[in-house]
């Protein structure tokens, strides 16, 4: 793979972590440079507990974990499940983000994806970033189905950080796969699809081969 800038663009707060957290983690340990949006801090969704800002900073301490700088993390404030509404405004986001970070590569919810936010990040995202390489990660509690089209090895530190990244979102820690052990068990088997021991799939939306 030769993209050397490698843009994850996450609905709401903590969905690139679950989808790719490893892969990104390999990127960064590779040398590459990993940038991230997330669309929306979700503060609707938000237990009453915590305060409605909370993911902006469990987003920060996240990326420290998987070793992408503060100066790289955006968080935007699009409404949680309004994105429909608000299309024509996130493409226009995203064409900025493009123009701004000239990405390699795209890491994006994937076509199958039944979120009505994740898939208008999806298709929008299609159109913002048309010439250039796009993969579809995977959310399984949103998936009807999955293209595993792709894989990324990852190492044992890959999915160390990753698991330790989703540890800072301690306003999610009541959901079901907000836990060490499924994240490792799917990591186990993708892994076990192509003869690794980690590894995290993708779909691939599109591939561009560049003159060397």
């Amino acid at each position: 793979m030769d993209a050397r800038r490698i843009l994850a663009l996450a609905p709401h707060t903590d969905d690139g972590e679950f989808g790719a957290g490893g892969t990104l983690a390999r990127f960064v340990r590779e040398g590459r440079e990993v940038h991230y949006c997330a669309f929306s801090a979700a503060e609707k969704s938000v237990p009453a507990e915590f305060p409605p800002d909370v993911l902006r900073k469990e987003l920060l301490d996240a990326a420290a974990r998987l070793g992408i700088p503060e100066k790289r993390v955006r968080c935007l404030d699009f409404e949680v499940r309004d994105f429909p509404r608000d299309r024509q405004r996130l493409l226009d986001a995203m064409i900025r983000i493009r123009d701004e970070v000239k990405p390699d590569l795209v890491l994006l919810p994937s076509s199958h994806d039944t979120h009505q936010d994740h898939r208008t990040v999806h298709d929008e995202g299609i159109r913002a970033f048309k010439f250039v390489s796009m993969l579809g990660y995977e959310v399984p509690w949103n998936n009807l189905s999955f293209d595993t089209t792709s894989f990324v090895f990852l190492e044992e530190q890959d999915v160390a950080r990753k698991v330790e990244a989703l540890k800072c979102y301690r306003s999610q820690a009541s959901r079901p796969y907000a836990n060490e052990e499924f994240v490792r068990s799917l990591a186990r088997t993708r892994g076990t699809q192509i003869g690794a021991r980690y590894a995290e799939a993708f779909e691939v939306i599109r591939w561009v081969l560049r003159p060397a």
